[in-house]
């Protein structure tokens, strides 16, 4: 089984377009979308939900008023303002609550409790394209990471009990944590940017990355007539990296068509962009 990751070190390159796509073209696949603090990959792929989960992690201080003396030790204890005093028990803000538990060890009542965090969803659903998994993270939420360790982990599993050869990962912009979570365990890299000084040079971060977790990395540059000035010398940093280019992706009105549809844009017929995806798509899976 392999596992291939698309990733783009700024937002925007069309990283998700470009999924979309690999999922209509890729046979005997799973999908994962592992931008869990702004999923969009369903956006494209309509998902149906064959089940529906919840995600929990790290804990939050919750206050047990028949207990509470109202002695005012955790106000002064939390270090972060998530409890006020009330007329007769202290109160608890759970988006300010971190989860240190200093208030619960300290407090001489016991009148305090850590509980498990539901900070997110997950999903196994089903598209026209083959099955997939996702999620979701609450507003504000931390463990992101976390998440899209879980739910690597489930589609893995999945693949794993339905004979599935390839695991399609669409991963999160930028080189965080969310990011580093993705990279673990895949087999390939492939790399989206454009023909931008900004995209460039989050390319380079993205490119470094998968160098420190030597994972082989690809690169393909959308929009490369925009700029096919900048688009040569993208090219000519990668190979000076040692890394292959394996195409370019013009700019094409079409490719907002298919998303104004919710389809990906190799479902259109006379699409430029689509004849350079389908042509990377073969460069991509004859290296897998």
């Amino acid at each position: 089984m392999k596992e291939l990751l698309i990733l783009s070190g700024k937002g925007g390159t069309g990283k998700t377009s470009l999924v979309g796509s690999i999922a209509a073209l890729a046979e005997n696949k799973i999908m994962v979308d592992c931008d869990v603090d702004a999923a969009d990959l369903h956006l494209l792929l309509a998902p149906r939900p064959r089940s529906k989960n919840e995600f929990r992690s790290g804990v939050k201080a919750k206050m047990l008023n028949d207990r509470c003396s109202a002695c005012g030790l955790c106000v002064e204890l939390c270090q972060f303002d998530a409890i006020t005093m009330g007329d007769q028990v202290a109160l608890i803000d759970p988006l300010g609550c971190e989860g240190c538990g200093v208030c619960a060890h300290f407090c001489p009542e016991q009148a305090i409790e850590l509980v498990e965090n539901h900070c997110g969803s997950w999903y196994v659903s089903d598209t026209d394209y083959g099955p997939m998994v996702h999620a979701q993270l609450f507003a504000g939420e931390e463990n992101s990471g976390k998440l899209v360790s879980f739910i690597k982990r489930e589609a893995r599993t999945l693949a794993e009990q339905t004979g599935i050869d390839l695991i399609v990962i669409d991963g999160a912009p930028g080189i965080g944590c969310p990011v580093i979570a993705s990279l673990s365990g895949v087999n390939t890299v492939l790399a989206v940017t454009e023909p931008t000084q900004s995209g460039w040079h989050d390319l380079e971060r993205v490119l470094d990355l998968a160098v420190h977790f030597k994972v082989p990395a690809f690169v393909c540059i959308n929009k490369w007539d925009l700029y096919p000035q900048m688009t040569e010398e993208i090219e000519a940093s990668c190979a000076a990296r040692g890394v292959w280019v394996l195409g370019r992706i013009p700019f094409d009105p079409m490719v907002v068509a298919a998303q104004i549809q919710g389809i990906p844009v190799v479902s259109l017929a006379q699409s430029p962009a689509a004849e350079a995806i389908r042509s990377i798509w073969q460069e991509m899976s004859a290296r897998l």
